[in-house]
This record gives structure tokens, C-alpha cells and sequence, in this order.
């Protein structure tokens, strides 16, 4: 069973995973408005340019931004939730370990175990908060679905299974499996639903900096109205 998981079916996983990126990259292109904003795209490309880079640029740093400062708790929760979500993962240094026995060869730099073993759990913290916080706060309840449950369990689940098997909580074979298992039900499930803002999080900033950078005052100003 570990061999076909971390074998064939992790291949097919990483395969599904690119090509879905892929797909969601040309879909998202071929949906804009080229005709109501190429003019002003094309004529004033370095003012976009320029926007759409102070746009991904702000909201990539923890209270960059009018909108993180409003909320700084939750902005202080999901910076630390979707750091520990990327950086642990990619540094782990068992999944650097297989990519070195993989026919990739090679692998990156290792997070110290427990430094890693520090940001798994302050995912999952982090994660229960935010469950918490969409339960418990009336404007965010009402727009909370099964599904937007679902979608942070299967994100955390990679976590919650990997820490039970590094740690070798009951049955380890079992939590390592699972643990493969839900790493790749998350990569698979990144293109085709609503986590498919881990690519479109940096084009839709784009859009909208270009948007601001030259339709909204940006040729005027140096700052945005967010």
C-alpha cells in the first residue's frame, strides 16, 4: 500500500496538481474583459505594472494593507496559518529526503525538526480559531458552508496525520499512509476548488493593482484607497 501511495498515485497527484494550475491560469485569463481594458492597460502598462507589483506586494506583508490592519487578529491567524501551510510542507525534512531517493535526486534545505514540528501545530491551532471564528461570528456564519468546512479540514488533514505519525501516535504505518493519502486529496483538490487561491490570490491582486494603478488615481498618487 505505501508503495503505490507514494509511488504511481503520487505521480498521477503532482501530474493532476500542475495541470490543474495550468488549466486554472488560462481559464482565469480568458474570462477578463479584454475589450473594456485593454486600451488602458496596453497605453499605461508601466503604471499597471507598477500597481499590479505594490498590489501582491502589500497583501503579502502582515498588515500591509487598509484591510489587514482593520482586522489584525485575523490577519495575525491567517498569516500564520497559510506560512506554516507553504514553508512546512516544501522544508520538511522528510519530504526533502524522498525527493533525494525520488528520481528528482535532490532536495532543499531542511527546517529544523522542531521548529517544523512547532509550525504544524500552529497550523492546526490557527485552523481551530478560524473554524471558531466562522461559527461563532454572525456575518461570517451566515456565509459559511459545509463545503468552506470541508476545505479547511482537508488542509489541515496533511498536518494533523503527519504529526501523528512523526510522533508515532498509535499505529504509525497507518498515520503515514493516511498522511500521504491526505497530502494528496489536498494537491488534487487545490485546482478545482476555492483553495485554487494559492495561484489566483497573486492574479486577481494583479488585476485589481493594475486597476487601481491606472483607472483609479494611481497615475495621480502614490498611494491606493484600500
Amino acid at each position: 500500500m505505501y508503495e503505490f501511495v507514494s509511488g504511481p498515485l503520487a505521480l498521477s497527484t503532482f501530474l493532476i496538481f500542475f495541470l490543474g494550475l495550468v488549466w486554472r491560469f488560462i481559464w482565469y485569463v480568458k474570462g477578463l474583459n479584454w475589450q473594456a481594458d485593454r486600451v488602458a492597460y496596453t497605453q499605461n502598462a508601466r503604471y499597471g505594472v507598477r500597481g499590479a507589483l505594490r498590489s501582491i506586494l502589500c497583501w503579502l506583508i502582515p498588515y500591509g494593507t487598509h484591510g489587514w490592519r482593520y482586522y489584525s487578529g485575523f490577519t495575525a491567524l491567517v498569516f500564520i496559518f497559510h506560512f506554516g501551510l507553504l514553508i512546512t510542507p516544501v522544508f520538511l525534512l522528510g519530504h526533502n529526503e524522498l525527493l533525494k531517493q525520488s528520481w528528482i535526486g535532490f532536495g532543499l534545505p531542511a527546517l529544523p525538526e522542531a521548529l517544523a514540528d512547532a509550525l504544524t501545530i500552529a497550523v492546526m491551532v490557527a485552523a481551530l480559531f478560524i473554524l471558531v471564528r466562522r461559527i461563532a461570528l454572525p456575518p461570517v456564519r451566515i456565509l459559511t458552508t459545509a463545503y468552506d468546512i470541508l476545505l479547511l479540514v482537508i488542509a489541515v488533514a496533511p498536518f494533523f496525520t503527519g504529526f501523528m505519525a512523526y510522533h508515532q501516535i498509535g499505529n504509525y504505518n497507518f498515520w503515514l499512509i493516511l498522511h500521504i493519502l491526505c497530502g494528496e486529496i489536498m494537491l488534487i483538490a487545490i485546482p478545482f476548488t476555492k483553495l485554487s487561491h494559492f495561484i489566483l490570490f497573486f492574479m486577481s491582486r494583479a488585476q485589481i493593482g493594475m486597476d487601481f494603478g491606472i483607472k483609479r488615481g494611481g497615475m495621480k498618487s502614490k498611494g491606493f484607497p484600500w
